[in-house]
């Protein structure tokens, strides 16, 4: 081997691992050889199995990691003289982490797998060379990443509050056309030949009934900006919650019957009465149902249960608990079926219609539910085995909220 090059490799090895003796270093070096790069050459390509460790001798390179599928990759640093890139995965027998590509001509000290793995394995110091060094990599990208996590959450959170802003000020602006639309209907329903003509009768109908779909949806919008207000102030008075369910099912009887759905009520023994917001808990029960409803097949059945419940503070509380045989949710769905306008598969796929079998909406009703639960100082959740459309294994939507909400939720 020329005597040169290895004078040249001794001293980038003793820059980059600072607790080996010159045996050490002479051995290493006589297992490594100098290569030169061009600029945009990949060194390591991520996800890849690669057999090569790389010392940076002159020139540098960019390591960069795929973070969020279809955006671009994220630089984590810039390798220069004396920095290593590609030993973790030798070490681990994993594929490249990251992508190292040179950003100008580059020459590198390489060393091959099996190589690497003699020397680690004869020389503990350099073994601990590599962990200090990986750690304080780690900590780093952990830092750089905990700073862009923190970043984002604050612009998230701003359009979160913009979102908001943007449905109400839809909401109201919506509240006056329909208005007017409806003061119109009804004076076309008093004109005379009105209700003699089958089919002025039958347009005037449809006007009304989308115009009362519509004025639900703002009605739905309007709930959701009030819900999500940080400050929500709930009443705290005794809830008939029995009652609530009863009546709810009386008002589904029209839609239930067209689809031959049955709801059965059960009430366990010894069911607290509850404090609380009627207004906002029949909302959201209502919710629930329609939600049981627009997702079972026809000619299913809905059980609606509740029973007392000891919360995870320890205190009384009521769970109710809307059990459907329907299409069923996938786990990835759990969680985010209770964020506002999240909708489970395509939306182009669902039918029109409140209740309608997979009747499509604006993805708010169990945003309420959730809404309502954090405001009672409650919870809800859903279990489900999965997506079926063959066996229609179902989901049941929980609710649980205390005998008494907490006079401020945070």
């Amino acid at each position: 081997m020329d005597e040169s090059h290895t004078l040249d490799k001794i001293p980038l090895l003793r820059l980059a691992f600072k607790g080996l003796d010159v045996s050490e270093l002479q051995e290493m070096a006589d297992l490594t050889e100098f290569r030169t790069y061009p600029s945009d050459h990949v060194l390591c390509r991520e996800g890849a199995y690669e057999d090569v460790f790389y010392i940076i001798a002159d020139g540098s390179a960019v390591i960069s990691k795929k973070i969020v599928e279809g955006e671009e990759d994220r630089v984590l640093r810039v390798a220069r003289r004396g920095d290593m890139v590609g030993e973790m995965a030798l070490i681990q027998n994993a594929p490249r982490a990251a992508t190292v590509r040179t950003i100008t001509e580059c020459t590198v000290l390489e060393m091959e797998k099996q190589d690497f793995e003699t020397i680690l394995s004869r020389s503990p110091r350099m073994a601990m060379d590599i962990i200090r060094i990986t750690l304080d990599r780690i900590r780093a990208n952990d830092q750089t990443m905990i700073e862009e996590l923190q970043k984002n959450v604050k612009v998230l959170r701003q359009l979160d509050r913009n979102k908001m802003e943007f449905i109400q000020v839809a909401a109201h602006e919506l509240r006056t056309p329909l208005t007017v639309l409806n003061g119109y209907v009804n004076v076309l329903r008093t004109m005379p030949g009105s209700k003699e003509d089958a089919s002025l009768s039958e347009v005037i109908q449809g006007i009304i009934k989308g115009t009362e779909r519509i004025h639900e949806v703002v009605n739905l919008m309007l709930d959701v900006t009030r819900i999500g207000a940080e400050a929500l102030k709930i009443a705290s008075v005794p809830v008939p919650l029995k009652r609530i369910i009863d009546d709810l099912i009386r008002n589904f009887e029209k839609a239930t019957s067209e689809r031959k759905i049955r709801i059965y009520p059960q009430h366990a023994e010894g069911v607290p009465n509850i404090n609380g917001d009627p207004v906002l808990i029949q909302k959201a029960l209502y919710q629930l149902i329609v939600n049981a409803i627009k997702y079972s097949p026809d000619g299913s059945m809905i059980i609606i249960t509740t029973r007392p419940v000891t919360m995870s503070n320890k205190s009384p509380g009521v769970e109710i608990a809307v059990r459907d045989r329907g299409i069923g949710l996938d786990a990835e769905h759990h969680e985010l079926v209770f964020e506002k306008f999240y909708q489970v598969g395509s939306v182009s796929l669902h039918s029109s219609g409140k209740t309608s079998f997979k009747g499509g909406g604006p993805g708010l009703g169990l945003a309420i539910v959730k809404g309502v639960a954090k405001a009672h100082g409650g919870k809800t959740w859903v279990e489900s085995a999965g997506h079926d459309e063959v066996n229609f294994t179902g989901s049941t939507f929980y609710l649980q909220l205390p005998v008494t909400p907490p006079k401020t939720i945070k």
